[in-house]
């Protein structure tokens, strides 16, 4: 075969524009420059998926190009055309093998930690290596396939809604995964990445902690070809830590571990967060609006220096994750107080995400209360069930005030929802909603429970002094039973 061979204008312009789709983000692509890809228009009820709607065509050129004799990357000449073809290559095998990796990621949901095997690598390893690539390129491309369909099944499956809210939000976590361009991605900061923090802002219980988890379950695993399975189960990359539980004496140990002896009660040697954390992994830290000043400065040198010392030990160690942090605080605030290092901000927010509240979602998508009870009902009950979604919908109808403003947010709804399976209906408590002098009435006429009458004293100091640990320090209260009991009054 010739090895000046080069692709026909027709091929080379549909190539050209299926790369600039297929490496653009999936949750805002131009469906106007698909169907004019197409020649004919993609229906809004068709389950199509934009990406598939181009296979035949693309089946049609590489047929066309294999009857000239070109089938493989090696068949033709010129860096450019190669490139072009080596891209249709990779997204004919892509598209093949979706169904594999969805089978293959819910697998390793049921099976945990241990990886799973992959009995179709073998398979999609030889057919790019036939198409011209390296055995190294398309190990990378394995892994890559992998991550891509792990990024789009959480990002789409755990933060779904039809809202634009919700679009931009998928869109956003899309981006800090592939950036804008995965070409850009793959060619430059596939190993990089861990450079590039995460602030996710939101209020309580709408969902930054399901936002974190979809980031940090699409990281790059390599493939072992020797024990034919991916290095990690994705379930490991993933590790949460809600700083606000825990005291200042114990935030440096939890997250940086300790040596045997290094203080009273350090009977053992004790891994922290930041060495549990893969190097394929994310570190969710939440709450990181409530950190002390001493606390932003150990984990802000973490995230210039990638290293960090055991209390109690001299030795150096790596810290090679992302890190995703998020709080329901408005840290402009807290900066303009002196409360939050500027320093710590901006090394935070390589990328700031707002996590939209529910009664933005509703506005702009009324019928997404639906969707979401849908959602809730197969995951409470494992199945879908029309009988049960229509019972959960009367009884906010009757329960609940026109346009409700849902002030614990997804939590709340998902609260609610179980109520209505357990007891048949859902009501609000109004005093726990109310102002201050709403619920000193209640006091007064008896009409409040101690805990409740705790939680609102909690929840007024909170408001006024601003951080829990001030709270804790009137009431002499331990700070993570504050949070709580101000958790109580939100949600």
């Amino acid at each position: 075969m010739s090895k000046h061979n080069k692709l026909d204008s027709d091929s080379r312009s549909f190539f050209k524009m299926l790369a600039e789709v297929i490496f653009s983000n999936p949750f805002s692509f131009d469906k106007k420059k698909i169907e004019g890809m197409l020649g004919r228009s993609i229906s809004e009820d068709s389950d199509e998926h934009h990406y598939s709607a181009l296979i035949p065509m693309l089946n049609q050129h590489l047929s066309q190009l294999s009857l000239k004799g070109i089938k493989s990357i090696t068949d033709v000449s010129g860096k450019n055309d190669r490139m072009l073809l080596e891209y249709a290559y990779r997204f004919e095998t892509y598209h093949d093998y979706v169904d594999d990796f969805d089978e293959l990621i819910n697998k390793q949901l049921q099976q945990g930690e241990e990886p799973v095997d992959v009995g179709f690598a073998k398979p999609l390893l030889k057919r790019l290596i036939d198409r011209g690539l390296s055995e190294q390129g398309a190990l990378r491309n394995l892994a890559l396939f992998y991550q891509i369909r792990r990024a789009y099944y959480f990002i789409e499956q755990t933060l779904s809604g039809d809202a634009e809210c919700m679009r931009q939000l998928r869109h956003s976590l899309w981006n800090h995964v592939f950036t804008y361009d995965v070409r850009l991605y793959q060619d430059h900061l596939w190993d990089r990445m861990e450079d590039f923090s995460t602030l996710l802002l939101g209020e309580t219980g709408t969902g930054k902690g399901t936002a974190a988890a979809a980031i940090g379950r699409s990281g790059l695993i390599a493939f072992d070809t020797r024990k034919g399975c991916f290095n990690v189960s994705f379930t490991k990359t993933f590790v949460a830590m809600n700083l606000s539980e825990f005291s200042e004496n114990l935030i440096e140990s939890e997250l940086f571990g300790h040596r045997k002896g290094a203080f009273t009660g350090a009977i053992d040697h004790y891994k922290g967060l930041f060495e549990r954390c893969s190097k394929h992994g994310s570190l969710f830290l939440d709450e990181i609006g409530d950190v002390s000043a001493q606390t932003q400065i150990k984990l802000l040198n973490v995230l210039q220096d990638r290293s960090y010392t055991p209390v109690g030990s001299h030795e150096r160690r790596r810290f090679e994750g992302r890190v995703i942090a998020a709080t329901n605080r408005s840290l402009d605030d807290l900066r303009n107080q002196g409360v939050f290092r500027d320093d710590f901000y901006y090394r935070l927010s390589s990328d700031v995400i707002e996590v939209p509240t529910l009664r933005q979602r509703l506005k702009q998508c009324p019928t997404e209360l639906k969707q979401l009870v849908e959602l809730l009902v197969v995951r409470l009950t494992g199945k879908q069930s029309d009988l049960l979604v229509e019972k959960i919908m009367n009884s906010f109808s009757q329960s609940l005030p026109v346009e409700y403003p849902w002030p614990g947010n997804v939590r709340e709804l998902e609260q609610a929802v179980r109520r209505i399976i357990i007891t048949g209906e859902y009501r609000i408590v109004e005093h726990a909603k109310t102002g201050h002098e709403n619920w000193v009435n209640h006091m007064l006429d008896g009409e409040i429970t101690a805990p409740e009458l705790l939680a609102e004293y909690c929840n007024m100091l909170y408001s006024r002094t601003g951080t829990y640990e001030q709270v804790a320090t009137i009431t002499e209260l331990d700070r993570r039973t504050v949070k709580k009991y101000i958790e109580m009054v939100k949600n």
